[in-house]
This record gives structure tokens, sequence and C-alpha cells, in this order.
């Protein structure tokens, strides 16, 4: 029996980052299933989306055509899920500044934070250089014209940030028309997609970051969490979605060096699925916390030596993959299921090499994939922690990857996407693609579209 299946996300508070896919499966008797078990009224505004899906699905029945999956939102920092792993979305594999490119927009201020949509209007922050104003802007998905360039905050003391950063580095998040900034120290506010209206602010949590800002907030149901690793305090927060308000505090427990500067950490943490509840995967300096996102009770933590982390966690089965950070980096793999220290009762493996200090790992089927800021990139089996390949990509490298039908897509500093393979034997790179100006930020997917932001404009991507 021939089956095609079509994906979309709509909104809910059970989901990892806010969003939860919704498959709707064509067999010899058509039918849709609804994930969520939402109420009819749910329903309405996908409506007009779900028959266009149907639409072109049947088409493609008709002419024998193979069906890809749609992404048509991008709520968080590497999508939904939080990891940039999409098995049936077809990206493109070749483009430059004069060939598939659908548009291009010039982005005012820097920012190294990653695009957000809803498909229909993709959202940045940005700020000047010097810090004194820290934004946001949005662009308009169809034609690539900038919409609303809004200022958000106006600090008056700024910390000097390392010359790798930015001021506004933290990518927002997205859900119900709603879209949620983290600056770090100088704030966190919430904004009404609709009138880019500022619902709420919050500059509750100062944070002595030495560097800047660098860690994302995420939602898990009705609270926006944040990581605040400074060198002074170290803490991870949640906050009501509706105005700002704490829910819950919770400082690192595992105990620190005496240098201050050992202290910070820059992660972004992973909201995992597991046997049925939720973890909050949460890297620090020196260690690594589980806490139940719920509540921030803490399930376990693991100590390792390693500061100013950047490279977010990742995960499957019963098995958390991340790094340590400065200056002997390592990876380690962790089973999910201890509690309390379980530095040594869980830990499956750890490996030393060529370790990202920025960039994210990533897993495919049953291999951990790294690309180290120097352009190493690195195949290890995620049971044992053997090397099973190495690959010279050369550049330098910021942007954590995402993998999408088969291939790993790799965005340079340089402005150079390189596009491999990971389940060859002997992966090489499938492709080169150039453009203009750097890139430092994690690409984001529309539909079968890339969207690249470069050091100066945001680009979509497409062969169409």
């Amino acid at each position: 029996m021939l089956e095609h299946i079509q994906y979309w996300s709509l909104p809910s508070a059970s989901w990892r980052g806010g969003y939860e896919v919704m498959k709707v499966s064509f067999t010899d008797t058509t039918s849709i299933e609804d994930a969520t078990s939402k109420s009819c009224e749910n329903w309405k505004p996908l409506l007009s989306k779900a028959i266009c899906c149907i639409l072109g699905i049947l088409l493609s029945s008709a002419f024998n055509t193979p069906v890809s999956a749609q992404i048509i939102s991008w709520p968080q920092f590497r999508g939904p899920g939080g990891q940039g792993i999409f098995e049936n979305v077809s990206l493109p594999i070749e483009w430059s500044e004069k060939e598939n490119i659908r548009w291009k927009c010039e982005i005012p201020g820097l920012g190294h934070s990653s695009p957000v949509h809803d498909g229909e209007t993709c959202w940045l922050t940005t700020a000047t250089p010097d810090g004194k104003i820290l934004g946001v802007v949005s662009v308009n998905l169809s034609n690539g014209k900038l919409d609303k360039n809004l200022t958000i905050f106006e600090p008056q003391n700024l910390e000097k940030i390392h010359y790798d950063n930015s001021y506004a580095s933290p990518t927002p998040v997205l859900k119900d028309k709603r879209l949620y900034v983290h600056y770090g120290t100088y704030g966190t506010a919430c904004i009404d997609c609709e009138s880019g209206r500022i619902v709420w602010k919050n500059n509750d949590f100062p944070v002595e970051h030495q560097g800047g800002p660098g860690s994302s907030p995420v939602i898990f149901e009705d609270m926006l969490i944040l990581t605040l690793d400074g060198a002074q305090q170290q803490r991870v927060v949640a906050l009501d979605l509706k105005d700002g308000s704490l829910r819950w505090e919770r400082k690192r427990s595992a105990p620190l060096r005496p240098n201050p500067i050992t202290h910070r950490a820059f992660s972004t943490p992973l909201l995992y699925e597991y046997k049925g509840s939720t973890q909050l995967l949460s890297p620090g300096a020196d260690q690594i916390h589980a806490y139940d996102p719920a509540t921030g009770n803490e399930i376990w933590h693991a100590r390792y030596v390693g500061f100013s982390t950047v490279p977010c966690p990742t995960a499957q089965g019963n098995i958390a993959v991340f790094c340590t950070g400065y200056f002997q980096p390592e990876l380690w793999a962790v089973t999910l299921d201890g509690s309390g220290d379980i530095t040594e009762s869980h830990r499956k493996w750890k490996f030393r090499g060529p370790i990202p200090d920025i960039p994210s790992p990533i897993i495919v089927d049953d291999q951990v994939v790294i690309i180290s800021n120097k352009g190493v990139a690195t195949g290890l089996d995620l049971q044992s922690g053997k090397r099973k390949w190495v690959l010279r990509v050369g550049g330098n490298f910021s942007a954590s990857p995402i993998y999408a039908n088969g291939l790993i897509y790799l965005c340079s500093e340089e402005g150079v996407t390189k596009i491999i393979d990971p389940q060859t034997k002997k992966p090489r790179i499938k492709q080169a693609n150039r453009l203009e100006d750097g890139i430092k930020a994690t690409p984001a997917i529309i539909n079968n579209d890339l969207l690249i932001r470069t050091t100066k404009a945001l680009y979509r991507i497409n062969t169409d």
C-alpha cells in the first residue's frame, strides 16, 4: 500500500518548543489523524492549508510523484524539536548570488540569531554594533520585503562583547502570534506579532556574561525558560508567557572552580521527551543538568571540566550527547534514566578530538556528526562513541548543522555552505555554495526552501 504523508505544525502546549506536528496520511482509504486531539474549533485556521495539501498530494499520486514534507513553521533555534533533523524535507542543493535565490533582504544592524517564522512572516533579532539599540525586524516571506523594525531595549550600561559575538545572538521563539525575544542581561520581552506592540518586558535577571549573551530561550507549555550562566550567578528561570512574571528559578547545584571566568556558559537547552515525560537538558559550566521543565526540579546532573559552553545538546532514544566546553573540550554521551549525580554511573562514552566550541552536534540515524570551529567534520557511532569517519571540510564554523533528506548542511563563516552525505563510507563534499557575506546564524527552513542569514542579509533559497 502506497502511503503519502504531509506534515505541518500547529500550536500545542504539550510538545517541545510549543508546536506539534500533525500528520495527514493518505492510503487506499484517506484518513486524517490529529495527534493533539484538539477540538474541531482549532482546526478552522488550518482547513484551507489542509485542503491545499490534500489537492497537492492527490495530484502527486496521479502522476506517481513522491511527496516530501513541508515545514510551514520554524518557531525556535534549530526548528521544531530543537535538533535540526528533518528526514523527508528536500532542500536546494545548488545556489549562488545569481542562482536559485527567490529573494534577498538586507537586514539592518548586526545579529547572529537564527530566523524564526510562522509560515508567513520571518523574525530576526538585531542590534546596533555598539549595542545601544536592541531590536527585532520582520520580513514578509512571500516577497522578501522588510516589514517591522522595532526597538525593544536601549541599554545604558553595556558589557564589552567577544569579537565573535553580537548583542543579538540569542534566537527568539514564536508561539500563538507572539514573539519572545531575549538579550541576556539586557532583558527579555514579549511582542504581539500583528501589531508590533510590546506586551511585557522583564529586566529582573542581570548576568555578567563577560563576552555578551548567547543562550536562546525555549518554551515549555505556558512558560519561557531562560538560561543565565554568568560569572557571578548561574541559574535557570521560567517566566510566565502571559506577563513575564517568575514561575520558578533553579541555581546550578554542582560546585564550580574558584575563578569566576570558568563559571560562564552560553548553551541553549534542549527539551526532550523520554518515557512519557519531558527533560530539560541544560549544559552549564563544569556540569549538565536535566530538569523537570514544569517545576525546575533537578532530575540528574553530570560533572565535567569545561566552561564557556555554547553547543546545544542533542538526544536520541535513551542517549543524550553534549560538548563540555573550553579548554580541553570533550563530547560525552549519557543515558537518560538516572537520578542525582550520574557522572560515572550513566556515562556511556566520551570522545576527544576536533570537538566544536560553538556548532551543536547532530544525530543522524545511529551516528553523531560534529563540525569543529576549524572545519573538521567527524562521524561517531552513537552507541560506542567510536569514530567512523573524518572529513576536513575547510573554513570556520559557528552555525549548527541541519539535516534534511539524507544530507547535512554546514554553513561557514566565509559564507560557503558545504553539503555532505553522512551515510557514505567515506563522506565527501557533495556541493559547495557561496554567498557574498559570512554566516554565523544557523539556517532555517520554510516549506522546501532554505532561509540563510548572513552578516548583512536574509536569503530565501529555492529551486522552483
